[in-house]
């Protein structure tokens, strides 16, 4: 199973346009985002877009959680877990929050497989003990370059591309 990793997008809905129609090609079959979508509208792009499962935490700007509760409700495919978010996808363990210190300390805790996170807007793949700790980046390209991450289940394995 590939599982695409997104943060960050801060309704840059034209680049995040272009992520989503990459990610197509890619066959993902899951899609995660780890907080700052900012505007209900680029959840429903999102969703609309992503004919998959789509699990979604917030952000430090995601500024209107119930009317993004409610566009979520709206779509048949998206969860919106809050603040953290505890999955499994092909028996793999999968912990999902948006900032680095709490994902730093799942990862540590040993207790999951993957664990995903955002904020920092800086891309980085870490294997601490037996999880992969992954930062996507962002999708918005404040910093530069806009990327996420595809996280392949069978080899327990990520890889950050760029858009």
């Amino acid at each position: 199973m590939k599982i695409a990793i997104l943060s960050d997008a801060h309704d840059n809905i034209w680049v995040l346009a272009s992520v989503l129609e990459r990610i197509a090609q890619t066959g993902a079959d899951a899609l995660i985002f780890c907080g700052d979508l900012c505007a209900p509208f680029t959840l429903k792009q999102i969703g609309e877009a992503f004919k998959g499962p789509v699990h979604v935490v917030l952000g430090n700007n995601d500024g209107d959680p119930l009317f993004l509760a409610k566009i979520a409700a709206g779509l048949d495919n998206v969860s919106l877990h809050g603040p953290f978010a505890y999955l499994e996808f092909d028996g793999r363990k999968v912990a999902l929050n948006h900032y680095p210190p709490i994902a730093e300390d799942q990862a540590r805790s040993g207790q999951y497989d993957l664990v995903c996170h955002g904020h920092d807007h800086q891309a980085r793949i870490e294997r601490i003990g037996g999880t992969l700790l992954v930062n996507p980046g962002e999708v918005m390209g404040r910093l530069g370059q806009s990327t996420y991450a595809l996280y392949d289940t069978v080899t327990g394995e990520a890889e950050i591309e760029q858009v």
